[in-house]
């Protein structure tokens, strides 16, 4: 069904300018072949976008209007939604939690942007999580839009064999059984950076990614290393969250090793989103305490973290812009 519906929507779009297509009529359904994520016409993609912060502490950016100025002017491909599990989060909440990120969804879908459902949690919740996924893919399934994180950041002593791949497989066949396509970034071990781990015994699945986290002031080229084995392993990754401090998310900006990161992504086809939309007074918060729900920011509303970030998303997704469609 998915595929005839995308046949369809090629045709009409031959009606319009390319330049008119959306990241997701361009790229239409993603998949992984060996270890690259590649469109629908099997040429490797890199989207590059933003993650919104925990949804129940900064619930204001899960709306449309932030969606559609983040595509307008900030010229993303991606967005994510963070959605809260523990404190507060989908545990305690699950109607409220999920409206959220329903929310983000159907503003990604209408933007033509592709939407992370990121179940963000550091503890295996296998159970909540089935039930989450579930119900996404029941309802979007059919939108080649929707990219499942399955577990943001597995902690060091979850092991890959002892509890997050046991995880992972109890919680992908549920995705699975209700979208067959949907590309599914799996978290790894040590905050999603034992990725070498996870290549070298991976989930016996399609279309299957790999999550690697990154803080650059925290993690330099000992991390690449690791990415780059997973790779040769055969490992397709994608970098769903990464900021341009230090791990804790504060200290000072470090930018030259950000752009040491970039390289390594774009030469890699790695796609990835920026941590994160939020007025929280910290380094890798893009916005001003008080930056409004409704985007419209101006630049002394951005941080330094979110000028750097917005500059370069801007430079290399030129073909998002709305004045070019």
């Amino acid at each position: 069904m998915r595929r005839l519906l995308f046949a369809l929507a090629a045709l009409l779009s031959l009606a319009t300018p390319a330049f008119a297509e959306t990241p997701v009529e361009r790229h239409g359904q993603l998949r992984v072949e060996g270890n690259r994520i590649v469109d629908q016409h099997g040429e490797p993609v890199t989207l590059r976008g933003m993650s919104l912060f925990w949804s129940q502490w900064m619930p204001q950016y899960y709306t449309p209007e932030t969606i559609r100025w983040l595509r307008d002017d900030w010229r993303v491909t991606l967005v994510r939604a963070a959605v809260a599990v523990p404190e507060g989060g989908y545990l305690e909440h699950p109607e409220r939690e999920t409206a959220k990120a329903e929310a983000v969804i159907d503003a990604a879908i209408d933007a033509g942007l592709y939407v992370i459902v990121d179940w963000h949690a550091h503890e295996p919740e296998p159970e909540a999580a089935i039930r989450f996924f579930s119900h996404i893919a029941s309802k979007y399934g059919d939108h080649p839009n929707i990219i499942y994180e399955t577990w943001n950041e597995p902690l060091r002593e979850h092991g890959w064999g002892e509890v997050v791949k046991p995880y992972h497989m109890a919680v992908v066949p549920a995705i699975r059984a209700l979208d067959p396509e949907g590309l599914i970034v799996a978290g790894t071990p040590t905050w999603s950076q034992d990725v070498d781990i996870a290549a070298a015994d991976p989930l016996p699945f399609a279309s299957i990614a790999y999550t690697l986290h990154f803080y650059a002031g925290s993690h330099r080229q000992q991390l690449r290393d690791k990415a780059q084995a997973a790779l040769d392993q055969g490992a397709a990754l994608f970098v769903t969250e990464w900021g341009t401090s230090e791990a804790t998310g504060d200290g000072p900006i470090d930018e030259a090793e950000v752009r040491r990161w970039w390289d390594f992504m774009e030469d890699n086809h790695i796609s990835q989103a920026n941590w994160s939309i939020a007025d929280k007074v910290e380094t890798t918060a893009a916005l001003q305490p008080g930056a409004s729900g409704e985007g419209g920011w101006t630049d002394d509303q951005l941080t330094e973290s979110g000028r750097l970030v917005r500059d370069r998303l801007r430079t290399m997704n030129p073909e998002t812009s709305a004045a070019e469609r």
